[in-house]
């Protein structure tokens, strides 16, 4: 009877796969040569680190979780696109091939998932969770308590009538896989923590139920290894941002780098005291059990991988362990340096006041980046009035708003530790001009990214603050102190309430206003382009790196 099932279930996968193919195509799809000049603004960067500080067990863990990452890769190119073997098996050359591993599928992420191969059109918002035939008249109507789930594909049955499919069932195959690795690497953990996570994340993929491999996650502290795995952000799902899309990272802790962060964990409470916004929208407690670490990242798969590359990790996502238990913050110290050297600096080289550029600096890039994640913890779970999460009322909006809060309030978390004296002796400057040229970097991920849509609503917001100024004659931008400052403080109160109300209509009408690109911001985007700065990094990783 299963087997039956997943062969159906195949089936209705290959037909969301086609129907991306038919009807309208577009008329500005690329020639070979516009997507080889595409794929090379991505810049390669090695993810290697230095294993002698595993233990031989920890050794033999890798390719257990190697296997087990690949596993998740595979989920997301089905969430994503589809069928990728029927993709790759058309004749192609490698930059083609390089761009599509890339996008996890034909439409281009940093650039508003324009399709550049010919015969496909516009990318589904719902990617390939829903049907593509799918109203949301159609969708709001249907009476089903787990169609919101985070953790369900959305199909018709064989009258065709819409029905919900747990992932478990609907991944079935690499599913089961991925736990029977888990349990076999947990086999090889020497850190009650480690074995634990692993233990109850396997239970987690077979059941979709994440709770207690979240809270077990949140609890082991002592593990040189990381392993992060399964249906986590819902970035892919811009239909409603409902369904989590799956991932993995392999990461080895920076033992030394992280011992530099362990005091700012018991802050949390205090800066979640000191928010700049009335009482009622910082009225919940964070988790005492918040702690920060800095790693290497190893291995990068699935919804992680694609477009963009993450450099930093906030989780759990679920309110209710955050609430209880706090969060983990993750810095991926190697992936962080290179976008630094790479993209940020050049960036700040052609963009950035001469006399300013002193103030870009990888400490101020780290430290904004940091407390970016911290900032995810803060402000309310809940909306005011109980009536639900935050992200079940900001719907498609609320990945824009929220990155947008963790961006500009965990530049206020800087700025109030430094008031505070826990940042010893630093230039706030340095995280003002370095935070103004990050704004360059992350919008040209494009209004399809939630990164940079929020990247565009505070650039218009500091241009109409006055927060920076531009030099038409030099085409530089000067940041204003003070300006910036204040800046910072009234938009972080307005996210703030934002989210706490739950207010939808005024959510929507900031990234409609605010959210996308305008003529002379694209000129200077072009500019960027022009010189050749990267537009991002791509990464050589896997075993083979690692010998």
């Amino acid at each position: 009877m299963k087997r039956g099932f997943i062969l159906m279930l195949a089936g209705l996968l290959a037909f969301a796969c086609t129907t991306n193919t038919t009807k309208e195509t577009s008329k500005k799809t690329m020639n070979n040569e516009e997507i080889k000049q595409k794929a090379e603004e991505f810049a390669s960067f090695r993810l290697t680190t230095d294993l002698s500080v595993l233990s031989e067990k920890e050794k033999q863990m890798l390719p257990l979780l190697f296997e087990a990452a690949k596993l998740m890769e595979d989920i997301y190119w089905m969430e994503a696109f589809g069928d990728k073997d029927e993709l790759f098996s058309k004749d192609m050359d490698e930059y083609t091939r390089k761009f599509l591993q890339i996008n996890y599928g034909p439409w281009e992420r940093l650039n508003n998932n324009e399709p550049f191969l010919p015969g496909y059109g516009a990318k589904p918002a719902g990617a390939n969770f829903y049907p593509n035939d799918m109203t949301k008249e159609e969708f709001e109507a249907w009476d089903d308590a787990t169609k919101t789930s985070l953790y369900t594909l959305i199909r018709r049955d064989e009258d065709g009538k819409l029905k919900s499919i747990p992932y478990h069932i609907a991944f079935e195959e690499q599913i089961d896989k991925a736990a029977d690795l888990l349990m076999q690497a947990a086999e090889l953990a020497e850190d009650a923590g480690l074995k634990s996570y692993l233990e109850k994340r396997a239970d987690a993929l077979r059941t979709d139920d994440y709770y207690e491999s979240d809270v077990a996650w949140i609890e082991m502290k002592n593990n040189t290894i990381e392993f992060i795995i399964g249906p986590i952000e819902n970035y892919e799902d811009q239909l409603y941002g409902y369904k989590a899309a799956h991932e993995s990272f392999i990461l080895v802790k920076d033992k030394d780098w992280s011992e530099k962060l362990v005091k700012y964990a018991a802050l949390l409470p205090g800066l979640q005291k000191a928010l700049p916004c009335e009482q009622k929208y910082k009225d919940e407690t964070p988790g005492v059990e918040s702690d920060m670490n800095v790693y290497d990242a190893i291995y990068y798969a699935g919804d992680c991988n694609a477009g963009s590359k993450t450099i930093a990790i906030n989780l759990p996502n679920d309110e209710k362990v955050r609430e209880s238990k706090g969060s983990r913050k993750l810095q991926l110290k190697n992936s962080m340096q290179a976008k630094f050297d790479k993209i940020l600096v050049p960036i700040a080289d052609l963009l950035i006041a001469e006399d300013q550029r002193q103030h870009v600096k990888f400490d101020a890039f780290f430290e904004n980046t940091m407390f970016h994640e911290v900032a995810h913890g803060l402000g309310l779970g809940n909306t005011v009035d109980q009536r639900s999460t935050v992200r079940e009322a900001l719907k498609d909006t609320y990945s824009s708003i929220e990155e947008g809060k963790a961006d500009i309030l965990g530049l206020w978390c800087v700025y109030q530790l430094n008031e505070m004296g826990e940042l010893g002796e630093k230039d706030m400057m340095d995280n003002f001009v370095t935070f103004m040229a990050g704004i360059f970097r992350s919008v040209r991920f494009g209004a399809a990214s939630a990164h940079g849509k929020a990247n565009m609503m505070r650039f218009y917001y500091f241009q109409e603050a006055g927060a920076f100024t531009r030099d038409e004659a030099t085409g530089t931008y000067r940041v204003d102190y003070e300006k910036m400052k204040q800046a910072m403080l009234d938009l972080s109160g307005t996210i703030l309430k934002l989210q706490g109300d739950g207010d939808y209509d005024l959510a929507k009408a900031m990234i409609e206003e605010k959210g996308t690109i305008r003529e002379e911001l694209q000129k200077d985007l072009d500019r960027i382009g022009e010189a050749g700065i990267p537009r991002d990094i791509v990464f050589e990783q896997g075993p083979e790196v690692l010998k």
